[in-house]
């Protein structure tokens, strides 16, 4: 998570909690005029449209007051869906057998992009098991980004 997306976290999550969703994560993509904020959340039930806009409505206030992001963006709150991003250490616990795609925001041993079945956490670090038999193990700071990969 960049900066920016992690202080958004950090000044909603107590809004969204009190409304009683999962903040799974936000995302802030600069682009200018046309940059995005989005916002993951999640509850057992499942997310429907009008959980989406109840946190819209309550966050874009927090957002208005604390004024994050200088700039102007949109903000989009989604359900996490079925390619479910993963940004805590614990999502990668819990959703460990699945399988992912994890990509590094720098290469190692020659790449920047793994896919394979999550093997949980160990010393911040995510363990993935490659479709070779192999295991890497991959730091949880230098992910920039990771989502399930549903099997179908």
């Amino acid at each position: 998570m960049s900066q920016q997306a992690s202080r958004v976290a950090e000044l909603i999550e107590p809004s969204v909690t009190a409304l009683g969703y999962e903040l799974v994560g936000v995302e802030y993509l600069p682009q200018g005029k046309h940059s995005i904020l989005r916002v993951y959340i999640d509850q057992a039930d499942g997310i429907r449209v009008e959980d989406c806009q109840q946190v819209s409505r309550q966050i874009s206030g927090v957002l208005d007051v604390e004024d994050p992001i200088a700039g102007q963006f949109s903000l989009e709150v989604s359900s996490p869906g079925t390619d479910r991003p993963l940004f805590k250490a614990e999502h990668y616990e819990r959703f460990s057998g699945e399988k992912a795609e994890i990509r590094l925001r720098a290469p190692r041993q020659g790449q920047r992009k793994f896919t394979g079945r999550l093997a949980g956490v160990e010393n911040d670090c995510v363990l993935l098991d490659m479709e070779n038999g192999d295991q890497v193990d991959l730091p949880i700071n230098d992910i920039e980004r990771a989502h399930l990969k549903p099997e179908w």
